[in-house]
């Protein structure tokens, strides 16, 4: 019996060696990565507890404080009511000012005359500070849900206004002279040429806009809400509980990181071909 053997094509084994080794490679980098946030963290939390033993409990709360209080407003719901409406609110005045600015945006890096009009608004009032607005909010809009909206949605449509009409600016003019002559319209050059160079723009842009946003809920909560993170440490600071304070204090920063983390996530995956790297 003739037993017949095929060896695969050496192209083909090398390629198989070369996946290999990046799998491995990359997995010995994930297992790098975490071993320094835990290194990090652990570190953070020795700091942190020296500094609360320093300074005793009235000033500063101790990990082992804040985990309880933690679980003491977890239990009697406060801390998820609080997290859900600061969410809420974030969410989706971010989300509007990164649907207007965007668009915004690309009109102003395109049209000359769009860009004069309402560069003199965006240059006077991207220089206020939402926290300037907040009692006219109130006045103007109530303490409900719409005035803390208006107020983050001011706070990121001037930020994705600006690093999107940045991209359109930056896009190689020889790229836009190479699509015209190949005859491309306007429409196509905006899709094909300016879109995609412009992608990355908006989302930094758009990163930008949910960290500032986050610094806006807490001064409009404390003016007018009765459930929010920020009102949560406002009435903890009434009360002298200084644990409840670090609590949403900490879970501000806990909930920023997540939702950069998944914005991150969800543009590598949707907006990979547009050359997002995060």
């Amino acid at each position: 019996m003739t037993i017949t053997t095929t060896e695969a094509p050496a192209p083909t084994r090398a390629r198989d060696r070369a996946r290999r080794t990046d799998n491995r490679s990359g997995g010995g980098q994930g297992l790098r990565t975490i071993g320094l946030y835990a290194v990090a963290v652990l570190v953070g939390l020795g700091v942190w507890q020296l500094v609360a033993m320093k300074y005793g409990p009235s000033l500063v709360a101790s990990p082992k404080e804040t985990l309880s209080a933690a679980r003491e407003l977890a239990a009697d719901g406060t801390l998820g009511n609080s997290v859900i409406a600061s969410s809420r609110r974030i969410l989706i005045g971010w989300g509007l000012g990164v649907v207007v600015g965007a668009p915004v945006g690309l009109l102003i890096g395109q049209i000359a005359i769009v860009r004069q009009l309402l560069e003199p608004y965006i240059e006077f009032f991207r220089f206020i500070p939402p926290v300037a607005f907040v009692t006219l909010a109130v006045v103007w809009l109530g303490i409900g849900e719409t005035s803390k909206v208006v107020l983050i949605f001011y706070t990121a449509v001037f930020i994705v206004t600006l690093n999107t009409s940045a991209g359109v600016m930056a896009v190689n003019e020889s790229k836009l002279r190479a699509a015209a002559s190949l005859g491309a319209n306007s429409r196509q050059i905006l899709q094909r040429v300016v879109l995609p160079s412009t992608v990355p723009y908006i989302l930094t842009g758009a990163r930008l806009a949910m960290g500032n946003s986050f610094l806006t809920i807490v001064s409009a909560e404390i003016v007018a809400a009765q459930v929010g993170l920020g009102s949560l440490i406002w009435t903890s600071r009434n009360y002298g509980r200084i644990d409840w304070v670090f609590v949403g204090i900490i879970t501000l920063g806990i909930l920023g990181l997540v939702y950069d983390r998944l914005l991150r996530l969800i543009a590598m995956r949707v907006l990979y071909k547009y050359g997002v790297r995060m």
